[in-house]
């Protein structure tokens, strides 16, 4: 007799490939921990193919797993469909969500992907741009969900987790040395008066390196070691890395992750994207 697939054990199998572990996977699925590990383990009784290699502490595909994952994708895009095309009638249309953009990866494309394999009919449109602007438009009812970085978020907002800001260069370089100590910043990055405020209290002198709204101007200044930033911890571009150690520069605190919601859409699919970025970007 043919024998079918547990969809509950693949789905929290894709799950656990995508996330990077057990532990972020149970959040995203709400499941325990216990729960996300006997369902993999069932389903590889049931495929007889062990699907991760657990070694040094880490998860990695076995040469099954990869294959099986990118089946497991299409069963669960194609059973998804089918739910929402059937039950969720309501969950249609777009969702406009506003990120700042230097925390965009690595959470939103993941969650992107899920949410348009879970409810295919509906369309998030992602913005990204400042927090200060997304909050305006906000308040005039032109986003349904904004994620932002701030010091002090408003009252209503739900805050999510506190990352520590720190300074970022070229892998290797020493533009950190060099006085006046050159700064790549856009001219509307809300972390750049933090850093030149804690310069100035240092008594180190700066100057800026970049200007104008280009982040890939910025990126390339930094990367090509003619200057420094300050970045979120967790959210470092590629190309550049955290100053550590006896660098001489000054601490920068930290700044909130927090989230707002409008209220004029209640439905399930909004929900689910609050669910995916408190796990994204929760503590």
């Amino acid at each position: 007799m043919p024998r079918n697939l547990d969809l509950a054990s693949l789905r929290s199998f894709v799950t656990v490939a995508d996330v990077g572990g057990v532990t972020r996977a149970a959040g995203y699925l709400n499941l325990t921990q216990s729960a996300v590990s006997m369902q993999i383990k069932r389903l590889e009784e049931s495929l007889g193919q062990t699907l991760f290699l657990r070694a040094a502490r880490k998860l990695a595909l076995s040469p099954e797993g990869e294959q099986l994952l990118s089946y497991g994708r299409r069963m669960l895009a194609l059973n998804d469909e089918v739910l929402s095309r059937f039950s969720n009638v309501a969950c249609c249309g777009p969702i406009r969500l506003g990120v700042p953009h230097d925390v965009v990866y690595p959470a939103i494309p993941g969650i992107l992907r899920r949410m348009a394999q879970a409810y295919p009919r509906v369309q998030i449109n992602l913005v990204s741009s400042f927090t200060v602007l997304m909050k305006e438009e906000f308040a005039r009812g032109e986003f349904d969900v904004i994620l932002t970085t701030e010091e002090h978020p408003d009252p209503g907002a739900e805050v999510l987790s506190s990352r520590p800001l720190v300074w970022v260069g070229a892998p290797g370089g020493n533009a950190w040395q060099r006085r006046p100590l050159r700064l790549g910043f856009k001219d509307s990055c809300i972390f750049r008066p933090t850093a030149q405020a804690a310069l100035d209290a240092a008594g180190i002198s700066w100057e800026m390196a970049t200007g104008g709204e280009s982040e890939q101007a910025v990126e390339a200044t930094v990367a090509a070691d003619l200057a420094i930033s300050v970045r979120m911890a967790g959210s470092i571009p590629e190309g550049v890395e955290p100053l550590v150690g006896d660098n001489q520069l000054p601490p920068l605190g930290e700044m909130k992750l927090a989230l707002y919601r409008a209220g004029r859409r209640n439905d399930e699919a909004v929900d689910q994207l609050m669910a995916e970025l408190r796990c994204g970007y929760g503590a």
